[in-house]
């Protein structure tokens, strides 16, 4: 977890500018630069870049390379903005967007709400007073006060979302980890954090969580093409399993940008935008809400974020109406964030300036 958060931290710091005025044309060179970059091996595992400005896409270009689909290898890849490409962590980021929908219809529990009180069948693990103490807020930003380590490779079953999606059932492993903090205390990356927000969604949708995000976000978005991996216990995967396009991906950072509202339809609620992006746990240089890495300055901040492995980024920036998606390959490799960190301060920044120098 060390190097993940030292990752973020680095990918996310160089995301922050000092832009201001009215972007320009759009920079018809950028899509040019990106492909030497690429052919000349500067650029090694990048498969897509979207950058869109003051509502202006100024660069969209796509890479030939390996992938893989939830860890099992794929051939050479020519991608496109057809193709569908792993979010990994990203996808915890879109169950944030989708529990302020359902709760929006009232069918989820407040986010006040004790957590082990939403889950009957689990009566057995009520009754601790720590354990009893968690309430779905403490989910949605990390702090349950559960054990949990995904330090270790997605490669070994030990990691704790690998052996969760080992698990003979998956919400029983969640919940009944050994308490190790009072709830709120202390920030822990966990996918089951993730995993069970999304059964509190499906439980209360009477449906899961795919089809659920496909009526109440992918259909008002108009996104019609997309995978949402199912583990061995046919649950869609809440913390890593999501698959979509680059074009899409930008749609949802757009989506944030407008409040929550896409062709005049109020998609995500506005306010629980806000309350998604209030700092919950202050990591250092980074802070964290519900399921979004935020800015560590700012209020609200000056960004919001989504991150996942292998050097997948979303990064909305509303002061600047600035939106930036990254696609990558490099998968579970502890230099991946060098990769956004280069497209965005080499090739973005300079883009970006050079607009609002030109108008």
């Amino acid at each position: 977890m060390r190097e993940r958060l030292v990752c973020m931290i680095s990918a996310c710091l160089v995301a922050v500018f000092a832009f201001s005025g009215v972007a320009a044309s759009a920079d018809a060179e950028l899509n040019r630069k990106l492909q030497d970059a690429f052919a000349a091996g500067e650029l090694e595992g990048l498969h897509g870049v979207l950058i869109i400005h003051e509502g202006e896409v100024i660069a969209e270009t796509y890479f030939e390379g390996p992938d893989q689909r939830w860890g099992a290898p794929l051939p050479n890849v020519k991608h496109s903005e057809i193709s569908l490409h792993d979010l990994r962590s990203v996808t915890k980021s879109v169950v944030g967007l989708l529990y302020g929908i359902a709760l929006g219809e009232g069918i989820v529990p407040p986010v006040d709400a004790p957590l082990i009180a939403q889950f009957p069948q689990y009566g057995d693990l009520a009754g601790e007073p720590l354990r009893d103490r968690i309430t779905v807020g403490h989910a949605l930003s990390m702090k349950m006060g559960t054990e949990w380590n995904e330090d270790l490779p997605y490669t070994d079953r030990r990691n704790s979302e690998i052996a969760m999606e080992y698990a003979a059932d998956r919400y029983r492993f969640i919940l009944d980890r050994p308490m190790v903090a009072e709830p709120g205390q202390e920030w822990r990356y966990s996918g089951g954090a993730t995993a069970i927000v999304a059964k509190l969604i499906s439980d209360g949708a009477g449906m899961p969580i795919d089809v659920y995000a496909r009526e109440k976000l992918f259909g008002p978005l108009e996104i019609k093409s997309y995978e949402w991996i199912k583990g061995s216990d046919g649950v869609p995967s809440a913390a890593s399993g999501l698959r979509l396009t680059l074009p899409d991906l930008g749609k949802i950072g757009r989506l944030i940008l407008d409040g929550g509202v896409y062709n005049g339809q109020q998609v995500v609620p506005e306010a629980w935008l806000r309350e998604s992006f209030r700092p919950r746990a202050e990591l250092h240089q980074l802070r964290y809400g519900y399921f979004w890495w935020l800015a560590s300055r700012g209020d609200p901040p000056s960004w919001v974020a989504g991150f996942g492995n292998g050097g997948q980024r979303l990064t909305v920036q509303p002061e600047f109406d600035l939106v930036v998606a990254i696609f990558a390959g490099n998968y579970n490799d502890p230099d991946a964030w060098r990769l956004p960190v280069k497209v965005i301060e080499e090739f973005m920044v300079p883009a970006v300036r050079a607009r609002i120098g030109n108008n």
